[in-house]
């Protein structure tokens, strides 16, 4: 019995939102919800593209180093989960200042929790 191969789990320049305009358009013609470490606005595409991240962080959260760390446990929370939402979408997550005490096993949490309840997710 031939098992389907693997999902490709890699997180690469065309699945990223760099640019000002790209953040502006999602936050402004998108959907919002703040739950635990992180705020996230995404917007939906169309079938058949590719889920996109972008990831915003303030200095309010702390050093570059405490910056750094938050933008990369968003960014694998995601990574690891990108073939489970419903439809592809854009997204923007926001961190908030609770995530800098945070491990990844609670950044993860509260990163499905919201794509829960915002039912962007797979059950």
């Amino acid at each position: 019995m031939n098992a389907a191969p693997p999902k490709r789990l890699r997180l690469g320049r065309p699945s990223r939102l760099q640019q000002s305009r790209d953040f502006a358009r999602v936050r402004q013609q998108g959907e919002r919800l703040v739950l635990g470490c992180l705020i996230a606005n995404w917007n939906k595409l169309p079938e058949g593209a590719a889920p996109k991240l972008g990831v915003v962080t303030s200095k309010k959260i702390g050093g570059a180093v405490q910056r750094n760390r938050a933008r990369r446990l968003l960014r694998e929370s995601f990574r690891l989960h990108q073939h489970e939402f419903v439809q592809p979408v854009e997204i923007i997550l926001v961190a908030r200042n609770s995530i800098a005490g945070k491990d990844f096993a609670g950044v993860e949490k509260d990163f499905l929790t919201a794509l829960h309840r915002a039912k962007l997710l797979k059950n």
